[in-house]
């Protein structure tokens, strides 16, 4: 599933993330996204309420089993190797964190996972590179702006980056011109009130425009 899952960042750019909603829920917008072209779906970790880690974990492995080798499922806002077990035994293909955390990257790697690591810095950057990550994830993208991310790439231009943050259809074009490979995708993915009203046609099509100005800006 690694190689699947890498090649899958690549091709489709978006990865949709889902904070704060049930497993069914979770799978119903997997679904919405994979109408609109997105096939990489982060499901994360509540780090208030160790509760509902086992709902990160069900969601998880229902998006896997609905839909084997067209969306891959992965965790986010990993912290602990406690969730990174649990991601694992969900059937995780990768895991996304917040902060750069050298020990989970590697963990991750080890158990066979596709590791994305947040960081802020060039140094953090170059260290959760080094440390095994597949993609380094910038973040808070918005907060540092597409300039920002065009002036890292001189120096590391070798380091696939992910833009996270404040990423809308309005502007991941300008960080994909700006050398990120792709962009994780939140709120305006994941909006309650459309999930509330059923409004799937309106979460796939934000999931369009997000994938079809990412190639196109790319």
């Amino acid at each position: 599933m690694k190689e699947e899952v890498i090649r899958t960042v690549r091709e489709t750019r978006i990865i949709a993330i889902i904070r704060g909603f049930s497993p069914d829920e979770c799978l119903r917008l997997a679904e919405a996204y994979r109408e609109g072209g997105i096939r990489m779906v982060e499901v994360t970790f509540n780090q208030r309420d160790r509760s509902d880690w086992a709902n990160t974990a069900a969601a998880i492995r229902m998006i896997g089993e609905r839909f084997p080798g067209e969306v891959f499922a992965g965790a986010g806002t990993v912290l602990t190797a406690e969730q990174l077990k649990i991601a694992a035994d969900a059937g995780a293909g990768y895991i996304i964190t917040p902060s750069l955390d050298v020990e989970i990257v590697r963990a991750a790697v080890d158990a066979g996972l596709v590791a994305m690591p947040g960081a802020f810095t060039p140094t953090e950057i170059a260290q959760a590179y080094a440390a095994g990550a597949s993609f380094v994830k910038v973040f808070p993208a918005v907060s540092l702006g597409p300039a920002y991310i065009k002036a890292i790439r001189a120096p590391l231009s070798h380091i696939p980056l992910l833009a996270v943050g404040g990423i809308t259809p309005e502007n991941i074009g300008d960080f994909t011109k700006a050398g990120c490979v792709g962009a994780g995708v939140g709120g305006v993915l994941a909006d309650r009130s459309r999930v509330t009203a059923g409004d799937w046609a309106g979460v796939s099509a934000v999931a369009r425009r997000l994938v079809e100005n990412a190639a196109v800006a790319g």
